[in-house]
């Protein structure tokens, strides 16, 4: 993993060898090399353990996330505020099935630094609607899965919300 800062140097020394590429008359390695500054780029805003870590989690690969985002040591130094934001919402998502507690605060942090997607937000709020059930904070809840209801902007998440209601009656 290379700091924010050397990504951004390095994105701007490769676009400008594919200006002076293209100022010799090598037009296909001055693309090549745009290309390679867009890719620097993309991974300046989109940090390239924190990708890796969500493809594990998508195949339910809890250890291996978590040995993804442990390669990033000092998360406020090497990340963007959004990234440091999904960062903590995926140590929130790998303590959620362990210890609630820390998963709480995990996601709290999250929701501070900022999640760029909704969806992502009102998974979060979502989850946290269900700790504080969980700890019998039925007022807490109830707002979490309020807010979690309006930052859902697609309704992938109605079925979830309308199940925690229902749940929520029975406290």
């Amino acid at each position: 993993m290379y700091n924010k800062n050397i990504k951004l140097v390095l994105a701007v020394a490769t676009f400008a060898f594919a200006v002076y590429q293209f100022i010799e008359g090598n037009i296909g390695n001055g693309i090549c090399f745009i290309l390679l500054a867009a890719i620097f780029i993309f991974l300046y805003f989109k940090n390239e353990m924190i990708l890796l870590a969500f493809m594990r989690l998508r195949k339910q690969d809890f250890e291996g996330a978590k040995k993804w985002l442990d390669k990033i040591k000092n998360p406020e130094a090497a990340l963007v505020t959004k990234q440091q934001g999904y960062y903590w919402y995926l140590h929130g998502l790998m303590y959620s099935q362990k210890n609630i507690t820390k998963a709480e605060k995990y996601f709290k942090k999250a929701i501070k630094l900022g999640l760029s997607m909704s969806q992502d937000l009102a998974m979060a709020k979502l989850n946290l609607a269900g700790i504080s059930m969980t700890k019998r904070r039925k007022r807490e809840a109830q707002m979490y899965l309020k807010e979690a209801k309006n930052a859902d902007k697609h309704n992938m998440l109605a079925d979830q919300i309308k199940m925690m209601k229902q749940q929520m009656k029975k406290i």
